[in-house]
């Protein structure tokens, strides 16, 4: 029997790797790169969890990958409030 249990946690990324701001933004200049609206292709990931909104050039699919989709949102809004509310 699994030790899982059911709940849903939202993970920090503060252990060494690369925060959800570093990969935000390397995913945005990577679609830039390749002359797509980095605006509509992350919107269309976070929206539906297709990859395949994301380039796979300089490894930005697979760096988006690794984060779940709460973890975006939840540096998009942290972003946005900041920037907004916060001053």
């Amino acid at each position: 029997m699994s030790n899982l249990t059911d709940t849903t946690k939202l993970h920090s990324l503060r252990d060494g790797r690369s925060t959800a701001r570093e990969i935000l933004r390397h995913v945005y200049r990577a679609l830039q790169s390749k002359g797509y609206d980095p605006i509509t292709q992350i919107t269309g990931f976070i929206l539906t969890g297709d990859p395949t909104y994301v380039t796979s050039y300089d490894n930005a699919r697979s760096m988006i990958c690794r984060l779940e989709r709460d973890e975006i949102l939840e540096e998009l809004v942290a972003f946005y409030t900041s920037e907004n509310f916060d001053k």
